[in-house]
């Protein structure tokens, strides 16, 4: 056999052995492609549907030029929203919008539209927005319920982290039932812990499960940083379903009252007083008439302590976030065991909530 008889055949057999190689390659490889793109798919076809109804938000501020004094506007802060009602609502955070002097809303095909605040829940971290004369693309996300989440479940948080608009992350529930600080100082409760990346700039943005529902709103990062580290909170959508319609109607949360004046943190603090002093009770609303006393002044012209507020149905309060988030959980109308002090007597005394003015 000559030299070139035997390099044809050699090559014919290498490849005769690739070829008798290739479907159990070419298998392996289908089956774990198949695998992996259907998740793949899942978040493609998400981001395709949801990314239209997340908007950009730019806070803005007016500034006074110091050598010429001509006003001059400027980017203040900037996050994400998105679309609650094809009318042109606008949800998003309230830390987002705060102490804005102009508001813009961009959509996604980069139209920008003059945007006003409707409503807002610094104790929840929550505002309203609308937009004048909005399209008739509009589009909004359908609402799941917080409720059924797990952790492991997977979520996805589109929004505008750094001012990069529309962007994708993907992660899990990583876990339930957090708390974290809103602005005021208010406890948010039942907050949803992830692994989805969620940057300065996502606040405001829509956090969806798989089926591309909404279940919540992204709202906070934990890193010494400020970039992401991991760790990121979203509130809940049972709360934001409960808020929202609230902030369109009247601007603002409502929850029941009894008709009190209460003494602050900080001076609770100060005198390490253990429960929430009465400062003043209102004329003819239900805290008077249920028998509940404030400060006053003895005949020698000294301030002392009246009722002190120790609990409600059970539960201890020691601040007004604790009274104030125990009254959300109620409506106008129930009667709730308020649990008093007042010397070393301690009673109990039921007052009929009603709404706030």
């Amino acid at each position: 056999m000559t030299a070139l008889s035997q390099g044809i055949c050699s090559s014919l057999r290498r490849l005769l052995f690739a070829l008798l190689l290739v479907p159990a390659a070419t298998t392996a490889a289908v089956d774990y492609l198949s695998f992996a793109t259907e998740d793949e798919a899942n978040s493609t076809e998400i981001f395709r549907k949801a990314s239209p109804a997340v908007v950009f938000v730019t806070n803005k501020a007016l500034r006074r030029d110091m050598f010429s004094l001509n006003i001059h506007e400027i980017p203040r802060g900037s996050g994400s929203g998105f679309v609650w009602d094809t009318s042109g609502l606008i949800v998003t955070n309230y830390h987002v919008i705060a102490g804005a002097q102009r508001l813009t809303v961009t959509l996604q095909d980069q139209t920008e539209f003059d945007a006003e605040v409707i409503g807002v829940a610094p104790e929840k971290d929550l505002a309203v927005l609308r937009i004048a004369n909005p399209p008739t693309s509009l589009i909004r996300l359908p609402v799941g319920d917080s409720s059924e989440l797990s952790v492991g479940r997977k979520v996805l948080a589109i929004g505008n982290p750094f001012g990069l608009d529309t962007t994708l992350t993907t992660g899990v529930v990583s876990a339930l039932g957090r708390e974290i600080r809103a602005p005021g100082n208010r406890t948010i409760r039942g907050v949803i812990q992830t692994d989805a990346a969620i940057n300065p700039g996502n606040s405001g943005g829509p956090l969806l499960n798989s089926l591309g529902q909404l279940v919540g709103v992204n709202t906070a990062i934990y890193s010494p940083s400020g970039a992401n580290a991991g760790i990121g909170f979203a509130i809940p959508v049972n709360t934001v379903k409960d808020v929202v319609p609230q902030l369109i109607s009247y601007g603002r949360m409502l929850r029941p009252i009894m008709g009190l004046d209460l003494a602050s943190d900080s001076w609770i603090r100060r005198f390490r007083i253990e429960g929430l002093p009465v400062v003043g009770v209102f004329r003819g609303l239900p805290a008077e008439q249920a028998g509940i006393r404030g400060a006053y002044r003895n005949a020698r012209g000294e301030i002392k302590l009246g009722d002190i507020i120790v609990a409600v149905n059970g539960k201890p309060v020691r601040t007004n976030d604790d009274y104030l988030s125990l009254l959300e959980t109620r409506q106008p109308g129930d009667v709730v065991t308020v649990t008093l002090r007042n010397g070393n007597e301690q009673r109990d005394v039921k007052v009929t909530l009603i709404e706030s003015q």
